[in-house]
């Protein structure tokens, strides 16, 4: 199913709701790595971000396709 045309407000909003995203899974990817290192009291922490982590993932992936043109200009 094609995607309709973004406004270049649209793009833009994508944009940097895209850019949060990236910097939010940056940082969850950092603070996993550092609590793999140092377990925490809490032993549900790290499943939870790791899910959270694919959610943003996914996130990712459809703000990706809705900035990906369908069609070669």
């Amino acid at each position: 199913m094609a995607n309709p045309p973004l406004t270049p407000e649209d793009q833009e909003r994508y944009q940097a709701r895209l850019q949060a995203l990236i910097v939010e899974h940056r940082d969850l990817d950092q603070v996993i790595s550092h609590l793999a290192e140092n377990p925490p009291p809490d032993q549900l922490l790290v499943p939870r971000l790791k899910k959270r982590k694919l959610q943003l993932r996914d996130q990712i992936w459809e703000v990706e396709a809705l900035l990906m043109p369908d069609e070669p200009a």
